[in-house]
């Protein structure tokens, strides 16, 4: 990269860090260079380096890297710097039916920790939020990591929610609808909170560390009794205009009245209680050759893949990834990729999350890398200041 001469000295000095600290940040994993490195890597010269890696040994994010095997038999050695992961760390919450997780991380993404903890469906959502902060407090004292040392949470949960974290409408929780979550749990913490649907956390996620690690163009499904799905483009999450995209679970309002508790009927009744316990039941009774329960199951997925073809019709991406509850049930996976084949012009591949239950709390944690990242590496502030808090 070619050295930038004139123009504002502190826009010039916040690129200069940015372009040394994404040297030393690495693709990777943090790398150990010297300033000899890192003048060839950043093409900056020897002066600006050293002003800047110095800048970066004040703000705790860059150390000198102690001296190497046979460093002392060369004479005197040339100084290495290191990125400081531990500098900070970030923080990945779900926050769903049955149960409230959280996932602890270095500034690389590298995990730290994680905690899970059950939770009443019927809870309301005081009670959620403080079963949620407990986790957290429990994961942070286990870690012995600081609340301070927070830099950026990221939060999935169910529902449509807005850019300033506020929960639109959100019928899997109680009370959840109208919700300031972003700003209830910004009162936890002084750093960055960034709120997002479930399945729009779990598409990032298994871009990230799953199924999808080599696919740009991606429909997450997350297959749960109102099924909802997060859309990669061209490798970037697309929310829609209001945060609904992907509410597949809302098809039947479409003139399909059948709602998920007379799909899954096995004796003419409504199923009830309708959680994931009674509808593995359900899916248990089929494999074991329950002619009622295999009815129920057949019709369950015939409406789960109409859902899925509308949005793979509509966006034709390389990949569908099915994950929530279903993606640990067996029967789903064949018949998805058969309708696809009839419904669809050009049936992508599908698969099962790698990462199952994992994935929406790893989503989150990535949308807290990211934010962080692009304080990091940005021209226009301060390494973890400002951005977006929703």
């Amino acid at each position: 990269m070619g050295r930038l001469t004139g123009g504002d000295p502190s826009l010039l000095r916040r690129i200069n860090s940015s372009v040394v600290l994404r040297a030393l940040r690495g693709t990777d994993a943090p790398r150990t260079l010297t300033y000899t490195d890192l003048v060839r890597e950043t093409g900056l010269s020897r002066p600006t380096v050293e002003g800047v890696v110095e800048g970066l040994v004040e703000a705790g994010l860059v150390a000198e890297a102690t001296e190497e095997p046979g460093d002392a038999r060369r004479g005197r050695p040339a100084r290495r710097f290191r990125f400081l992961a531990g500098a900070g760390h970030l923080l990945g919450i779900e926050i769903g039916s049955h149960r409230v997780a959280a996932v602890l991380a270095d500034l690389t993404g590298r995990f730290a920790g994680t905690v899970s903890r059950a939770v009443d469906a019927a809870a309301p959502a005081e009670e959620r939020l403080e079963r949620t902060r407990a986790a957290v407090a429990d994961l942070l004292r286990g870690s012995g990591v600081p609340r301070g040392s927070l830099r950026a949470v990221g939060v999935g949960s169910p529902g449509i929610v807005e850019a300033d974290g506020r929960v639109r409408l959100g019928t899997a929780l109680p009370g959840w609808t109208g919700l300031p979550l972003g700003e209830r749990l910004r009162r936890s913490f002084r750093c960055p909170v960034l709120v997002e649907n479930d399945a729009n956390a779990a598409a990032l996620a298994e871009r990230w560390k799953g199924a999808a690690i080599d696919s740009e163009d991606v429909v997450f499904v997350l297959a749960g009794l109102s099924p909802g799905a997060g859309s990669l483009i061209g490798g970037r999450l697309h929310r829609g205009f209001g945060g609904a995209a992907g509410e597949i679970g809302a098809l039947h309002l479409l003139g399909r009245e059948a709602t998920p508790e007379i799909l899954l009927a096995t004796d003419g009744e409504p199923l009830h209680p309708l959680d994931e316990a009674a509808v593995a039941r359900v899916f248990t009774l089929a494999r074991q050759g329950d002619p009622r329960a295999r009815e129920a199951v057949d019709r369950f997925i015939r409406r789960l893949v109409h859902d899925v073809a509308a949005l793979v019709l509509a966006l034709d991406p390389e990949l569908v990834v099915v994950g929530g509850w279903a993606s640990g049930l067996d029967g789903v996976l064949e018949p998805l990729r058969t309708e696809l084949e009839r419904y669809c012009l050009r049936p992508p591949r599908v698969a099962l999350s790698v990462l199952g239950e994992a994935a929406v709390a790893t989503g989150a944690l990535r949308l807290a890398l990211d934010h962080v990242e692009e304080r990091l590496f940005s021209v226009e502030g301060a390494a973890f200041g400002g951005g977006r808090t929703g």
